[in-house]
């Protein structure tokens, strides 16, 4: 079915528009459209259509390699199959993206030869077997075969190439709901046709309005309800992302009643390359504690951090000249391609890791924006780190919390000690007076001025690492001795080299500041036994979930860059490759060549046993070629013009339609005629071998 008039040319013109080809778009619209008023037509036959798609898509094809060419194409893919790595990925990708929509944006002048061939064709529908080439390919080889060719189809091409040139408008650099109107207008003026006679025309018009209402604000609603789900943050949503920690404040647990549950999900993976795993993995650590909530600084943002610039495209200095003994390679993900770094202890420089951005505060919280999936190695060892000395903000206890703390600090005596003495004074008093738990009950006697905190030190001594590790900070801090509330996750479950890292891991500790040295060192003072009653909760299946979780990483991996696949993916491509190239340059030779002696074998065409050719070759002999493309009758008549073969003009001219319809007529030559032109022929050899009289003076 044909378009609406002059649908075709206002679609041009709306692609042209749109894409910044507006010349290009009305000078093609007026070709086509133009064909309702010129009556002239072309007859195309099924050989020319097939001709002008060839050609259409060898411009396609040129467009191609010249978009690829002209957007950084070569230097992009030959960077990437140099050096595999997210950077060159990266630039790999974005050349094909542009290179994609410089295609498409061609595409309505790339085939708008063959929409105009059908315009101006007088058949008005183009057979299909012309751009299909599995209906081409059947007809060859019925053809080949003898047998019936198939079934022969036409098709309109107007409305898919209608189509083509909305799809083609689409790619455009306009930040506004015109192409929106556009499109609705053109599509309601396309479609109109085309809609189905036993509805009314006004109720074809309430449902068009009706989808194009619920298109626009369902576009719209879209990145509201983004919007809303990323302000809004309700225990029940947090299950189905990966936990990571907040850089300017975590939320702890502590005053909630009931179990504290988990997931096993597995979050980042650590192999060694040389001694044992580092305990944990920090990410972030903070100072303020007010009701439930730690946070970095009293102004909760991240104006605190500032970024660290590479020395290479994948090592960054974290400390500079700090020696460093053990080296990790840490995988972990990056939400929506931004998330805090989980870092061994003492990190002072990372390297291959492929990030846009990386940056610090002064807490010692690395963040990195790049791929969701990041693996690098980080280099660490003891003594100076990333946090900043120690201050009085380090000494800070919330007013509700003295009471019980100073109870526990004069119990314990912890005023007037150092650090070491009392690190190793609190830990005795945790691991002989308390139990690790995930379970809190309600208290039955809870007066006004008792915290959850309190609670814990006092009454039920009983509780998991957020409330071990807040009241370590507190209690230092109330004997006078700066520290910090850090979290991250505890590294215990592995073989060998390599090691998991589950949510569940999630840990949080203490630092502590050290006076004498100047430097922040780690203090745990959780009981060990949380490792194995965590590690109670593994399900029967957890074994398939693991297996999972590796399938989807090193998938992970393979999109990311992260891995080297892509290189023998390609290496392996070219023994591929090159069977193909052998099979079509080769198998495909020997194949035509066989047909061609069976042919040669096989087929007697008629009249190649004339006797003319014998005379053909004696005239040639006599220094009478014939010219190339000079037809035979033509270099007969020139060949009879010499003297000494006058007398065989008539004889050679019967002799040359006795030959024309021995070797062309379908009837060919009866018995008589057959020994006639035998007998002329040899007559006519036996004249020109006779030698030249010459005359007598």
């Amino acid at each position: 079915m044909k378009t609406p008039p002059l649908l075709l040319g206002v679609t041009l013109l709306f692609w042209g528009w749109q894409t910044g080809y507006l010349p290009a778009g009305l000078a093609i619209g007026a070709a086509v459209e133009g064909a309702r008023l010129i009556k002239a037509r072309w007859e195309f036959s099924d050989e020319d259509f097939t001709r002008i798609w060839t050609f259409c898509t060898l411009v396609f094809l040129a467009a191609a390699v010249f978009a690829f060419t002209s957007n950084q194409g070569p230097a992009g893919v030959r960077g990437f199959l140099d050096n595999p790595n997210f950077f060159t990925q990266r630039n790999a990708s974005a050349a094909t993206a542009r290179t994609a929509a410089s295609l498409v944006r061609w595409l309505p002048m790339v085939f708008c030869l063959f929409i105009a061939a059908q315009a101006y064709s007088s058949r008005e529908r183009i057979p299909l077997e012309t751009i299909s080439l599995i209906l081409r390919w059947r007809w060859k080889r019925a053809q080949r075969l003898g047998q019936p060719p198939p079934a022969s189809y036409t098709v309109d091409v107007s409305y898919p190439y209608f189509a083509l040139c909305l799809f083609a408008a689409s790619v455009h650099s306009a930040d506004d709901t015109s192409f929106f109107w556009g499109l609705c207008i053109l599509l309601a003026w396309g479609l109109w046709p085309l809609r189905a006679r036993r509805f009314s025309p006004a109720t074809w018009a309430l449902m068009f309005g009706l989808g194009i209402a619920l298109g626009f604000f369902g576009q719209s609603g879209v990145g509201h309800v983004q919007a809303y789900l990323g302000n809004f943050n309700p225990q029940w949503l947090a299950g189905f992302g990966r936990h990571r920690f907040d850089p300017a404040q975590t939320r702890t647990e502590i005053g909630t009643l009931g179990r504290i549950k988990n997931s096993n999900r597995i979050v980042v993976r650590v192999e060694t390359k040389n001694g044992p795993p580092p305990p944990v993995l920090r990410e972030a650590s903070y100072r303020f504690f007010k009701g439930q909530t730690w946070s970095a600084e009293q102004q909760l943002s991240e104006k605190d951090f500032f970024n660290i610039h590479p020395t290479n495209e994948t090592t960054y200095v974290l400390v500079p000249d700090k020696p460093v003994s053990r080296v990790a390679t840490v995988a972990c993900y990056l939400d929506r391609g931004k998330a805090l770094l989980p870092l061994p202890e003492g990190s002072g420089r990372l390297d291959n890791l492929a990030a846009y951005i990386l940056s610090k505060n002064s807490l010692g919280a690395v963040m990195a924006e790049g791929p969701e999936l990041v693996v690098f190695d980080a280099s660490y060892g003891p003594g100076e780190t990333l946090d900043s000395p120690a201050n009085q903000y380090d000494l800070d206890v919330p007013p509700r919390e003295k009471s019980a703390l100073e109870q526990i600090v004069s119990e314990l005596h912890l005023r007037g000690q150092t650090a070491e003495q009392a690190v190793r004074t609190i830990n005795t008093f945790f691991l002989t007076k308390f139990t690790y738990s995930t379970w809190q009950g309600p208290s039955r006697h809870m007066n006004r001025d008792e915290t959850a905190l309190s609670r814990f030190l006092l009454i039920t001594r009983s509780g998991h690492c957020e409330y071990f590790a807040t009241a370590g900070v507190l209690l230092l801090r109330q004997a006078d001795i700066p520290a910090r509330y850090a979290v991250g996750f505890a590294v215990h479950e592995g073989a060998g080299n390599k090691y998991v890292v589950r949510q569940r891991d999630a840990h949080a500790w203490c630092l502590v500041w050290q006076r004498n040295t100047g430097i922040w060192q780690d203090f745990d003072g959780t009981p060990s036994s949380w490792i194995e009653l965590e590690a109670r909760r593994n399900s029967q299946v957890q074994w398939l979930l693991d297996s999972w979780s590796r399938i989807t990483f090193e998938f992970s991996k393979f999109r990311w860059g992260q891995s080297h696949w892509r290189r023998y993916l390609l290496w392996a491509l070219i023994p591929a490759l090159s069977l193909l190239l052998y099979r079509i340059l080769f198998q495909t030779r020997r194949r035509f060549l066989r047909v061609s002696a069976q042919n040669a074998q096989g087929v007697a065409w008629p009249g190649l046993d004339s006797e003319f050719y014998e005379l053909e070759k004696k005239l040639i002999a006599r220094g009478l070629p014939r010219q190339l493309s000079e037809p035979l009758s033509e270099w007969l008549r020139r060949a009879a013009e010499e003297p000494a073969l006058e007398d065989l003009r008539v004889p050679l001219q019967q002799l040359l339609g006795l030959h024309y319809r021995y070797r062309f007529d379908p009837h060919g030559l009866t018995p008589n005629e057959r020994v006639q032109l035998r007998r002329e022929a040899k007559a006519c050899l036996t004249k020109i071998d006779q030698p030249v009289a010459v005359a007598a003076d």
